[in-house]
């Protein structure tokens, strides 16, 4: 497995690097995820899909309206 390392901006606009393991590189949705488990533990439990208006990458939209965390960037770590 390989480590990848997510750029994000947090609720307080300040720039922070988490470190994930995985076997491929995430996309931006299971990013969103893995920060939500992480930051927002209570809310990762919840479906966050729009089952009315079926929105893509729903996690990564919640992320940002409600929590104000923004993904700048999924790179392997060095």
């Amino acid at each position: 497995m390989q480590k990848w390392q997510i750029t994000f901006v947090d609720d307080h606009g300040v720039q922070s690097v988490e470190q994930f393991t995985c076997d491929e590189k995430p996309s931006l949705e299971d990013a969103a995820h893995m920060i939500r488990s992480k930051l927002v533990p209570v809310a990762a439990e919840l479906n966050l899909n729009d089952f009315e208006g079926r929105k893509p990458e729903p996690t990564v939209k919640i992320l940002k309206d409600q929590n104000g965390i923004q993904i700048l960037s999924i790179s392997p770590a060095a």
